[in-house]
Order: structure tokens, then C-alpha cells, then sequence
């Protein structure tokens, strides 16, 4: 017999966030996240995506035995933009059981049906603008940094729990020597003469709080109405800026001016995953001395955020952030990196990066549930 209760107090909210740790323990590919990010990415007082955004918290027993959880999430602002009543499903994780998988989707989706959805998707965790997706090809390495990992089985709960797909996310790897700078040095010498007072330069540090403003506005225009897109608020912007800050390597975030106007951004991130895997969640004075230590050993790098705002695409200026990020890679010491996540269907953003030297190597899962209005 199944129970799901709602996350009610302080124990059962730790046995949320700690169950993850239990269900990975024995797998070599799970990267486990610093527990005090995933204590904070729920605290409503401090996350601002929980401004416009409510959930439920969902813990799935067999008798005792914490066995599966799930969040109910619905995003204020994700229905007021694409004029849908959807919810999310997100932070799904669960033993490989179609009983206790049925039995959380079923709890999601009474949530939705008294919050008024029509459908969720998901996982998102919380959003699109956070990890999303359950793994689909590439089990056999762990994920770059602030990528999701997930088993195989999650496929067949989902779909045993009458899930359908929605959407594929894809990942692509590219070698620092495959890179095509001489290539991409022809292509940019090109746009350079065909666009007037273009500037390339990576991100003024001293200047980070009016860097943000800009960078906000690439990044809201450029991936407005993709699927799932819902514009950053300054304050979630803001957040994320903090986290990601102490992280940056100034080099490897280039910004596109035409006109003394920044129109395009790529910001690349060395893959701090491959320290997080020595820390098991925990950052005490020992875990940090292991960070310092290892943080100097990163030979990747992922291209998190790669966009040019709208009315300067079809320029060419992609070639120009391209071409920067690689020579920064290379002239830094890294050897490669994944280029995450793109659409399945941008068939656009991928062909230009499989000319980039770009090879498609994993693969996600958003998934679509109905919600039956009984």
C-alpha cells in the first residue's frame, strides 16, 4: 500500500530534500548538490522564482519506507505569458515502481485540477530557466554543472503513469581542437565589415551590477516564446547572478556591442561538477580546502547561456561569441565542453553548432500529463 502525504514540517521536509542522497548513493554518475543550494533553492523567503510561483511537496511511502517524492508547481507568470492553464511537475524522484510512480503523478495532478490546470509538464525543477528534463541518451557520465542525471526507468514510470513526451532537449559536445577558429576568423571578418561599430569584449566585473541589467535584456528578447520560456524578474536575475558570480571566470562570458548597446551574450562556466563529486553535498572548512584544491584541476567547460537579441539574428554575431569562447577555452587551458541545453527542433541553433565542431551526445525528456477534470 501507497501513501503520499504533503510535506507538512521541518522532518518531513528534510527527508524531501535528503532523499535523492539515499536513492544515488551507489551510482557513480550522480553528481550529489551542495545541500545548502538545495535548502535555499526552496526557501520562499529567498528564492524570488516562489514570488509568483506556489507548490506542493510530496513524499511517497510504503508503510515506513520513504520510497518516491515529487513538487506540484504552478508559475503565476509562465500562465499569464503563454495564456495557458499548465502547471509543472518537478524534483521527481523515485525507486523503480510503477505503483509509488502512479501514485505521485496522481498527487501532482490533484493539485493542478484544485489550482484550475489543465495539463503540467515537466520535471522542472522549478522552471525552464533551471534544471529540467530526465536524462534520455548519455547514462554514462555524469552531467556538467547545473545539468540534470537521471535513471533509465523514470521513462517507463512516466509513461506507465500516463505521461507523453512534450519536448527533447539536446546536448552537444565540442573539443577544443575541433573547434574551427580559422573558419569562424573568415565568417567574423565578414560580419565585421557587414555590421558598423561592433565591439566584442568579455564581462566588465567592475561594472557587474549594469552588466546584469544588460544581459537580462539579451536574455528575456532572445528566448522569448521558446518553448517554455518565461521572462527572468530582475530579482530572480539577480539571484542567479549571485550564485553564479563567485563562479565566473571573467574570459569566458563575451559580450556582442553594436552601437554601444550590448545585443548578444554567451557565458561559459567551468564544470564545477567535477569537484562537487569529491564533496558528497556538504561544504564544511575540509569540503572547502577540497574545492580550492580541485576547482584548479576543471578541464570542461558548459556554454550555459548563448543568445543575440532578436532583431540583430541572421547576422551573424553568433560566429563572433563562438569564436571568442573558444579562443578563451583554449587560451585557458580547457579541453572541451558541452554546449547545453538546445531544442530538438531548433534546427537552426543546431546545425550552426555541429558547424562549430558540435557533436550531439545526450539527450532529455520534458514530459506532458492531462489533468482530468473529474
Amino acid at each position: 500500500m501507497i501513501s503520499v502525504v504533503p510535506v507538512e514540517n521541518e522532518e518531513q521536509f528534510k527527508a524531501f530534500v535528503e532523499f535523492p542522497y539515499q536513492l544515488y548513493k551507489n551510482d557513480k554518475y550522480w553528481v550529489p548538490p551542495l545541500r545548502k543550494d538545495v535548502y535555499h533553492l526552496f526557501d520562499t523567503s529567498a528564492n524570488p522564482f516562489w514570488e509568483h510561483s506556489e507548490r506542493e511537496l510530496l513524499l511517497a511511502y510504503r508503510k515506513e519506507h520513504l520510497v518516491g517524492r515529487i513538487a506540484a508547481i504552478v508559475d503565476r507568470n509562465y500562465i499569464e505569458y503563454w495564456k495557458e492553464n499548465t502547471g509543472y511537475f518537478g524534483f521527481f524522484e523515485c525507486e523503480n515502481d510503477v505503483e509509488v510512480a502512479q501514485a505521485l503523478y496522481k498527487a501532482a495532478e490533484k493539485f493542478h485540477r484544485e489550482k484550475s490546470m489543465d495539463k503540467f509538464i515537466g520535471p522542472m525543477n522549478p522552471s525552464t530557466n533551471d534544471e529540467c528534463g530526465f536524462l534520455l541518451e548519455g547514462y554514462y557520465s555524469s552531467p556538467f554543472i547545473m545539468m540534470t542525471y537521471t535513471p533509465e526507468y523514470y521513462h517507463d514510470l512516466a509513461q506507465a503513469s500516463g505521461l507523453t513526451k512534450a519536448k527533447d532537449l539536446y546536448a552537444y559536445y565540442v573539443s577544443t581542437d575541433d573547434a574551427p577558429i580559422e573558419y569562424l576568423e573568415r565568417i567574423t571578418s565578414i560580419v565585421r565589415r557587414r555590421v558598423p561599430d561592433i565591439k566584442v569584449r568579455p564581462v566588465k566585473m567592475n561594472d557587474f551590477s549594469n552588466e546584469l541589467k544588460r544581459i537580462r535584456e539579451v536574455y528575456n528578447d532572445a528566448w522569448s516564446r521558446n518553448y517554455g520560456a518565461v521572462a527572468m524578474t530582475e530579482a530572480e536575475f539577480k539571484e542567479i547572478a549571485r550564485v553564479l558570480k563567485p563562479l565566473l571566470v571573467p574570459e569566458l562570458v563575451i559580450v556582442v556591442e553594436v552601437n554601444n548597446r550590448v545585443v548578444g551574450v554567451s557565458l561559459s562556466v567551468p564544470n564545477y561538477n567535477e569537484v562537487l563529486k569529491k564533496l558528497n553535498g556538504n561544504l564544511g572548512l575540509l569540503e572547502m580546502l577540497k574545492f580550492l584544491y580541485y576547482k584548479r584541476t576543471i578541464t570542461e567547460v558548459r556554454l550555459v547561456i548563448m543568445g543575440v537579441c532578436k532583431e540583430y539574428q541572421k547576422m551573424g554575431l553568433e560566429s563572433l561569441l563562438y569564436l571568442e569562447s573558444f579562443k578563451a577555452g583554449k587560451r585557458l587551458g580547457y579541453k572541451g565542453g558541452e554546449l547545453s541545453w538546445t531544442l530538438e527542433d531548433n534546427h537552426e541553433v543546431n546545425n550552426g553548432i555541429k558547424k562549430m565542431g558540435g557533436k550531439l551526445y545526450k539527450k532529455w525528456r520534458i514530459y506532458q500529463g492531462t489533468v482530468n477534470q473529474q
